[in-house]
C-alpha cells in the first residue's frame, strides 16, 4: 500500500467502534491512539536536515523502499514519519508500507536478531535487488532499548525510555543513519 492507504487504515483502527483484533484489546487501541497522535505530530512538525535533503535528492536511479510496520508499533510512530518526509525529497523513490503480521510476511526475510522487529526499511535498487536494510530503530536508541532489557526492565519503563528519547532526538539520528548509509551506494 502507498502512504495513503496506511494513512486511511491507521485511521479506520483508531476510528473503529468495533476494531479487529488485535485492537480490540483495550491497551493496544489506547497505545494505537497514542502512536497516531505521534505520527501526525512529526508528519506536521518533522524537520528534515540539510544533510539528509542532500543525500536523499543525490539519489540518481530508481529505488523501491519497503518499510514494514504496523500501526501499534511506538519505534514506527515515530519512524515512519521522516522516512516518508524523506522519500518526499526525490521522485526516483517509490515506497510501499506492508504491515509486519499481514501478507506477504516479509518480515521473516529481514528478521533483527531472530525477532519480527519493527519498523524495517528495505531499500531496493531499480532490479528490485537490495542495496540495503535498516531498522528497527536507530544505534543509540537500540543501545538503550538493549541496556534496558538486560536491565530487565518493564514494559512501561522501556516504554517511556525510549518515547522520551525520540521526543529529544527529533528524528535525528535516523537522518544521520540514513544519510551515512546512502553516502556507500
Amino acid at each position: 500500500m502507498d502512504f495513503k492507504a496506511y494513512l486511511e487504515l491507521f485511521h479506520q483502527i483508531v476510528s473503529s467502534k468495533q476494531p479487529l483484533a488485535p485492537y480490540d484489546q483495550p491497551m493496544y487501541m489506547d497505545y494505537t491512539k497514542l502512536n497516531w497522535s505521534r505520527m501526525n505530530r512529526w508528519l506536521k512538525r518533522g524537520v528534515l536536515t540539510d544533510d539528509m535533503i542532500t543525500a536523499v535528492r543525490q539519489i540518481g536511479r530508481a529505488q523501491q523502499w519497503i518499510v514494514i510496520t504496523e500501526p501499534w508499533c511506538g519505534d514506527a510512530a515515530h519512524i515512519v514519519p521522516f522516512l516518508h518526509l524523506i522519500a518526499q525529497e526525490n521522485p526516483l523513490i517509490e515506497v510501499s508500507y506492508e504491515l509486519r503480521d499481514s501478507d506477504p510476511h516479509r518480515i521473516h526475510e529481514y528478521l533483527t536478531n531472530g525477532s519480527k522487529s519493527i519498523p524495517k526499511l528495505i531499500i531496493r535498487d531499480e532490479n528490485q535487488v537490495d542495496i540495503a536494510v535498516w531498522g528497527p530503530r536507530p544505534e543509540d536508541c537500540h543501545a538503550l532499548y538493549e541496556a534496558l532489557s538486560e536491565q530487565g526492565a518493564d514494559f512501561e519503563t522501556v516504554k517511556t525510555a525510549l518515547q522520551n528519547w525520540y521526543n529529544q532526538d527529533k528524528g535525528q539520528s535516523l537522518q544521520e543513519e540514513l544519510a551515512r548509509l546512502m553516502g556507500t551506494w
